[in-house]
């Protein structure tokens, strides 16, 4: 009778060897873990290998150092927030729920349970410029959407436009983060509706455009927000 070879054992401790695109992605859920927990320079190579199940030299093959290794996770966490809420704006033409559809976006976002929101609203290497342009940029993405939006339905200037969504986007991020520092005290329901109702009372003033469509009276009457 023939025995077939038995499959190669992974030494102990360590994991099976994976696809590239796959390891990098254990790495980085690893990484993450770690970074969130221990913040940006308490954070050891050593800990974040051993918390992958690999060596040193193959998160090095990965990332040259931990700050690439932070850097790559700010990029995509980033990415998520931004998504979220272009994501939000384009979900209807109801400019009331779009306002609360990208407040919800951000709380969401603080909300998540891996606590990747730390690494981009929170983070503890601002003081690095790489770190701090990104961290910059998904702001600023953010606040181009919704003026994008603003402009398209109100005509108005785009630095006016700029303005209002920056207003946004801060009360939404601020908001979010001092709702989960503070434990959830209000429940998140009731916290974006909350934040929603403040908002749109304040950019609900400013009337749809005809060239937008719609009855611009009907938008800009009170029963309207």
């Amino acid at each position: 009778m023939t025995v077939e070879p038995a499959a190669p054992q992974s030494r102990p401790g360590r994991t099976p060897r994976l696809p590239r695109t796959a390891r990098r992605f254990q790495l980085l859920g690893a990484a993450r873990e770690v970074f969130v927990a221990q913040g940006y320079h308490a954070a050891a190579m050593d800990e974040i290998a051993e918390r992958a199940g690999v060596s040193k030299p193959v998160l090095y093959q990965h990332f040259p150092g931990k700050l690439d290794l932070y850097l790559a996770l700010l990029e995509e966490h980033s990415e998520k927030l931004v998504s979220s809420v272009r994501e939000a704006l384009a979900s209807t033409a109801d400019n009331k729920l779009r306002v609360e559809r990208s407040i919800r976006a951000y709380f969401d976002f603080v909300n998540d349970p891996s606590g990747a929101h730390q690494l981009v609203l929170e983070s503890d290497l601002r003081s690095e410029p790489a770190v701090r342009e990104r961290v910059e940029d998904a702001f600023a993405q953010c606040v181009r959407a919704i003026a994008a939006t603003i402009v398209a339905d109100t005509g108005l200037p785009q630095d006016e436009a700029d303005l209002l969504a920056v207003g946004l986007v801060g009360l939404a991020e601020t908001c979010s983060r001092w709702w989960l520092v503070r434990g959830g005290t209000v429940a998140p329901e009731r916290a974006i509706e909350a934040m929603a109702e403040l908002a749109w009372h304040g950019i609900g003033g400013y009337p749809r455009s005809s060239a937008a469509g719609g009855d611009v009276s009907a938008i800009a009457s009170p029963d309207a927000r």
